[in-house]
């Protein structure tokens, strides 16, 4: 019998993760597949993933958006890194900068080449050598494909913008691309007797919304994949204990910087995203080292500006579902799991899951083969982050506070023991296929976490002392010049895709 193809798919909530999955897949899919998304103007949405990394991109590529409307219709500003402040010892920063660090030399990775230097006793900064860094910090943004007449690429850059606005943008789009917005709460979800997929929801109004494939995109409840199918969720928080968030917006200062900020505070840690119109700042803490009004006040008192709402809390468990995809529904976002903003993750992770949902997309019978390469693939994925995530908390000399005593002393996982000591003992990186940083973000963060090799690639030794010391201080100088010509982050927004209420 000829597979039976998918002609409606239903999406359950709205939200960044909603109107992603719908945009994508009206792009993609096109007129052939109804795609219906339901969501509630009385169910509010999380909101607090407002950074993100370059991958997005790809996505926006793929719709065919145009950044600077984009950026301009969301608040946007971009975005070159993630400051840390006070995670391996107070007092102490480093940033986790996009894109690469130096060049490499043949199968060599630039690091080696720092590292020998260092190691000889002519210690410089390794962030002395990412283009992203020095742009982040002298307040500059370009989009140059090159820096000068040079081989070194110019910075990366990703965004830092309003979700609800990024959600409302995302929504125009694919009500213009077909998708059916159903305004709603879901009552029940009723099931095949006999092989336990998801026939339809009935909405509180009364209607029955049927559907081939299901995608919940409905937060933490996970009303399809955990309410209706009982999926089971993997617990992480014996290794990442934060497990409360406060969040809250307040005024815009100068300068307009092009990057977000993660300072460590005695139980948890700080976030600060500055847009054009506002700065988003939260507060992610573990309970049992702090009271929920500790918390609140280490926030309110640590903003730049004067708030503009009042602190909104959030709960949660670190994880994600056993599986993410079970029989015919798909978790998208919030509803596949939770991983703290750390390092921007949440919105990656929708594309992430859109994007293998279209590589592997199903006929009706939503073959097991299929949904088992998927869960496998995003199960690693997660993984990896996860591992990523424990290293800023794992490796830290702070000995103020109980609670980061308590971070060095936790077990972690086989998998980061062995990425650790691999680079503790010969600087090098092992990098994963489902691993979504590369060598440069590892890097980055070991060093900045206090990580400092005893040796590096045996290669690295063919350059003389002098060819060395050229070849390191060439790739300062042509980024410290680049930069320099730079316009600042502020005129470059004001030129190019300034918001039009901002």
């Amino acid at each position: 019998m000829e597979p039976q193809a998918v002609e409606k798919i239903v999406i359950v909530g709205g939200g960044t993760a909603g109107w992603m999955t719908a945009s994508a897949l009206s792009k993609v899919l096109g007129p052939r597949v109804n795609i219906r998304l339901i969501e509630s103007e009385e169910i509010g949405t999380v909101g607090v993933g407002e950074a993100t990394i370059p991958q997005i991109n790809i996505f926006n590529s793929i719709l065919g958006i145009d950044e600077n409307d984009f950026v301009a219709k969301t608040n946007g500003t971009f975005k070159l890194g993630i400051e840390f402040v006070n995670w391996h010892r107070q007092g102490e920063r480093y940033m986790h900068a996009f894109g690469g660090i130096g060049r490499n030399l043949g199968f060599v990775p630039f690091h080696h080449y720092w590292m020998r230097q260092n190691l000889s006793g002519k210690e410089t900064s390794l962030w002395e050598y990412s283009a992203a860094t020095k742009s982040a910090y002298a307040n500059r943004f370009d989009r140059l494909e090159r820096l000068g007449a040079s081989p070194l690429p110019g910075p990366t850059w990703a965004f830092q913008f309003d979700a609800g606005l990024y959600a409302r943008y995302l929504r125009g789009y694919s009500e213009y691309h077909g998708v059916r917005r159903t305004e709603g709460k879901v009552r029940s979800v009723e099931l095949d007797g006999l092989s336990g997929f998801i026939q339809s929801v009935t909405l509180e109004s009364g209607e029955v919304v049927s559907g081939d494939l299901f995608v919940d995109c409905s937060g933490f409840r996970g009303l399809l994949i955990e309410g209706a199918l009982g999926t089971g969720y993997e617990d992480w928080s014996n290794f990442l204990p934060c497990d409360r968030a406060l969040a809250v917006p307040c005024e815009s200062v100068s300068p307009l910087t092009p990057y977000t900020r993660a300072t460590a505070r005695h139980a948890g840690w700080q976030w600060r995203i500055p847009l054009q119109h506002r700065i988003g700042n939260g507060h992610v803490y573990c309970s049992a080292f702090t009271s929920d009004e500790e918390a609140e006040r280490v926030l309110m008192s640590n903003l730049d500006g004067k708030p503009l709402a009042d602190p909104r809390p959030l709960k949660f468990v670190t994880g994600r579902r056993k599986k993410l995809w079970n029989k015919n529904c798909i978790a998208v976002g919030l509803a596949s799991g939770f991983m703290e903003p750390l390092e921007s993750t949440s919105i990656h992770l929708i594309q992430s899951a859109v994007s293998r949902l279209i590589t592997l997309f199903p006929t009706k019978a939503c073959d097991t083969v299929l949904s088992d390469e998927y869960n496998q693939q995003a199960i690693e994925e997660y993984a990896l982050i996860r591992d990523f995530l424990i290293l800023h908390y794992h490796a830290n000399a702070r000995t103020d506070s109980p609670f980061w005593l308590h971070c060095q002393n936790m077990a972690i996982p086989d998998s980061l023991s062995h990425k650790i000591e691999l680079f503790r003992k010969t600087g090098r990186i092992e990098r994963r296929a489902n691993d979504l940083f590369a060598e440069p973000s590892w890097l980055q963060v070991l060093i900045g976490q206090g990580i400092r090799p005893e040796s590096y690639h045996a290669l690295a030794r063919d350059l003389s002392d002098e060819d060395l010391d050229g070849f390191l201080g060439n790739v300062s100088t042509i980024i410290a010049k680049a930069v320099d010509q730079m316009p600042s982050h502020e005129d470059f927004i004001a030129r190019n895709c300034r918001a039009p209420a901002a």
